[in-house]
């Protein structure tokens, strides 16, 4: 992974520097929430991402170990993407995200009542998560 030149010591600036573009927390969210492993299934996003705008991130996120590829089991022209442990771990992250929205903005059903299974046991949620996305 390149270094590149740090803007300031500020946690929040340096991590967003690593997944703070808005498509690969959409790539990262893919990966969590819809199971989603290969680059046919990310151009199949509602955002339309273009080609060459996820190749780009897919490498970024590869370079900074959010992911990681691997061979796919039925076909050597396609490979599989992976969350790393270090992806995994931005789980709680979305989560408030999502929980920002729910507040603020409209939101699909479906993540409306994942949001209330999130408010009755937070770290309970993430705990099972968490197993669900190692598999």
């Amino acid at each position: 992974m390149e270094k590149t030149k740090k803007r300031s010591e500020c946690p929040v600036s340096n991590s967003l520097d690593i997944f703070g573009d808005k498509w690969s927390l959409l790539i990262i969210r893919d990966m969590m929430f819809s199971q989603k492993s290969t680059y046919g299934e990310f151009l199949k996003s509602g955002e339309g991402i273009a080609t060459n705008i996820l190749a780009s991130r897919l490498q970024s996120l590869e370079d900074s170990k959010l992911i990681e590829k691997l061979e796919h089991p039925e076909s050597k022209a396609k490979v599989l993407y992976k969350l790393t442990q270090k992806g995994i771990d931005l789980l709680p992250i979305i989560l408030e995200i999502h929980l920002w929205a729910e507040k603020h903005l409209n939101i699909p059903a479906d993540i409306a009542t994942m949001l209330k299974e999130v408010k009755k046991d937070k770290d309970g949620f993430i705990k099972s998560f968490i197993k669900q996305l190692k598999k």
